[in-house]
């Protein structure tokens, strides 16, 4: 990610080349993208196929791809539901991937060339997974299912539940807890305890009709007003981490309760409307008996639930007894699906599968309103609309195609979300302003069948320590890298690959944290350098006053430079003939350019950076108040370098400066 060159005097270190600043510039005037009129969307009309459909990309690589290994597809049919591939998790160089079938575990420690582990046939739907150190928690919500993994349906006990996997030999995974529930498990919620590592705990969402008592003791099939429904709740399991075996029930939560009457079906009972805004019926039904999906972010002590016909927050500061504190609705959602959380906690989006993820919703003639994406802002506790955000092409009729699964890409200082669309793709969103999300990458195939629609695409998108992996319901395993653009850059995606966790389940959301790094403080440049109210990219004879945001990338200034309290200066491969002067400015950053005269930076309220860059006199870095770490780093300054009351105080990022005087205050050690 970063080339190194050389320069006399002093060094020069790179993330982004001038040529790909001009890229970033261009793209930030309005009604272009890289300078051009945007042409058809190359998504349009590719070629169908199985394993051979035309493909197209933008600002994806696809890395590698696996097909389904035997055993987990049927050839006569792709779309076959009871081999369709499911849900993702990921722990160490392993991607486990679920399916109706059973499981399958790869090796991604060589991400362009994953390798086959093993394969563990243990049917009954959807499969869903979640990782937690040796332990694989599986989701089984079809009647077909037994708890010893038996392929006969007749034969053996049945199960629907939560299955427990000890993965301490990945290539032998060895079942050692299985926790029935009365409606099955059609997903799960892996949940942690911040003051409590000796236990997690499986939230069960399931979806499926109440089975018979006779199946299960306890199982009641009866009204909101019946005794003990086996609707309107969730089930919480208790999983000891040393004694897996001993995985139980604990609580189940009437997460939909009206707080004022007690009634356990306190939010949607019927549609919004007897048919759905486009006319037809209702597919799903959005009425309120389970959720769908919970992700869960225990450091917050908050989860957002998609609750069928209602977006729910809950608090988990008690991971066994989590409380609703908000919920929303929406006349336009089919079926709340899904939901993650932005990083900070203050935004969530929720995801709408009309038509179940089996139908035709993103055809030309569907509003973006339908099958979308709903982007709330958490206000004080609450959650306000900000926008929808749809898949931006239309698909055929033969594409199952509806808003999906997806995770955060930890690119520092944004909100992006990767996302999977079934055979819509996949799409990454940035939602960074939740009122404006709009699309900045993307992958997408071609129809399975060119006649008739097939189910298959994108089940689940997720970024996992450098890239993004894909499950394809029909199709099978893919392995995506991202190219840079100017819309991600190369310092941003360099930063976003620095995160690197030990395991990775999309709907158990931690905290991403960046630790100081080039990439990192170059990414905040590339940011600020999108909101560039003035460029200067030639000669500038004279002072320079910077107000707003001024940028000079391979500028000569011809005299001094003063920024404005509240201003922004960013300069890249510049030169300035005087002093750099700024008081109370908003950011101040200096990369591989040369001042020929002093600097002095005081009060700065955001970042500030001066980074392979030559100082002809002293340097000067004070009062900062700034949310980040200011950069002094791989520069030679020919005059003292003082630092003084600055928080957080300067660093070096491990590159030493040199300086032609005395080192002190805060700055002693950076030379």
């Amino acid at each position: 990610m970063t080339e190194r060159t050389h320069r006399t005097p002093g060094r020069r270190r790179r993330v982004l080349g001038a040529a790909a600043v001009t890229m970033l510039l261009i793209a930030t005037l309005p009604g272009t993208a890289s300078g051009q009129e945007p042409g058809p969307d190359p998504r349009i009309g590719l070629g169908p196929g199985w394993l051979d459909a035309q493909s197209a990309s933008s600002n994806l690589d696809l890395l590698a791809h696996h097909d389904k290994p035997a055993g987990f597809v049927n050839p006569a049919n792709p779309g076959d539901f009871g081999f369709a591939g499911s849900d993702l998790a990921f722990g160490g160089k392993h991607a486990f991937m679920g399916n109706f079938n059973g499981f399958n575990i790869y090796d991604i420690s060589r991400p362009a060339n994953p390798t086959l582990v093993t394969s563990v046939v243990c049917p009954g739907g959807q499969g869903d997974l979640s990782v937690h150190g040796d332990l694989l928690f599986m989701s089984v919500e079809e009647s077909r299912g037994r708890v010893d993994c038996g392929t006969d349906p007749t034969a053996g006990t049945r199960f629907q539940g939560v299955r427990v996997f000890d993965i301490s030999d990945v290539a032998n995974p060895v079942q050692v807890a299985a926790v029935q529930t009365c409606r099955g498990s059609h997903t799960h919620t892996l949940v942690t305890d911040p003051d409590d590592s000796a236990n997690v705990y499986v939230y069960v969402s399931g979806t499926a009709g109440v089975r018979p008592a006779s199946t299960m003791a306890g199982c009641n099939n009866v009204p909101a007003s019946g005794e003990n429904p086996a609707r309107w709740r969730i089930d919480v399991i208790k999983v000891p981490v040393a004694h897996p075996e001993q995985a139980a029930i604990v609580s189940g939560p009437r997460l939909f309760a009206n707080p004022e009457t007690g009634a356990v079906d306190g939010l949607q009972n019927t549609p919004p409307a007897p048919r759905h805004p486009s006319g037809g019926t209702w597919s799903p039904s959005p009425v309120t008996d389970a959720c769908h999906d919970i992700t869960a972010y225990p450091e917050l002590g908050l989860a957002a639930g998609a609750c069928e016909g209602n977006g729910i927050l809950i608090d988990i500061s008690d991971p066994a007894n989590p409380v609703r504190v908000d919920e929303v609705s929406d006349p336009n959602f089919a079926y709340w699906h899904s939901a993650t959380l932005s990083n900070d906690g203050k935004k969530v989006v929720f995801t709408d599968e009309w038509g179940g993820g089996t139908g035709a919703r993103c055809r030309t003639t569907d509003q973006p309103q339908w099958g979308a994406n709903a982007i709330f802002d958490i206000v004080d506790g609450r959650m306000r609309f900000a926008s929808y955000y749809k898949l931006p092409v239309p698909q055929t009729l033969q594409e199952n195609c509806v808003a999906h699964n997806g995770s955060l890409i930890p690119v520092p200082g944004r909100d992006i979300l990767a996302q999977a669309w079934y055979q819509g793709g996949i799409s990454l969103m940035d939602f960074t302003d939740s009122a404006n999300p709009r699309e900045i990458g993307y992958f997408d195939r071609g129809p399975i069948s060119p006649t008739a629609l097939m189910l298959g695409g994108f089940w689940s998108a997720y970024w996992y320590n450098g890239q993004i992996y894909g499950s394809e319901i029909a199709r099978g395993f893919d392995v995506f890298g991202l190219r840079p653009s100017e819309h991600l850059t190369e310092a941003e995606i360099a930063a976003a690959r620095e995160v690197r966790l030990p395991q990775f389940n999309a709907q158990l959301q931690t905290r991403i944290g960046w630790a100081p790094s080039f990439a990192v403080a170059r990414a905040r440049f590339d940011q600020l350098l999108r909101t560039c109210t003035t460029t200067v990219s030639d000669r500038h004879k004279g002072p320079l006053t910077v107000t707003g945001v001024t940028c000079l990338t391979g500028a000569t200034v011809s005299g001094p430079v003063t920024v404005r309290p509240g201003a922004t200066l960013l300069a890249i491969d510049s030169s300035i003939s005087g002093p750099v002067s700024a008081s109370n400015a908003a950011a101040v950053h200096l990369y591989h350019s040369t001042v020929r005269g002093p600097v002095n930076v005081t009060g700065t309220t955001g970042s500030a950076a001066i980074v392979d860059t030559e100082v002809h006199g002293p340097a000067v870095l004070t009062g900062g108040t700034g949310t980040v770490e200011p950069i002094i780093a791989d520069s030679t300054v020919r005059g003292p370098l003082a630092c003084t009351g600055n928080s957080p105080a300067p660093i070096n990022l491990g590159a030493a400066n040199t300086v032609h005087g005395p080192a002190t205050g805060q700055c002693a050690s950076l030379d």
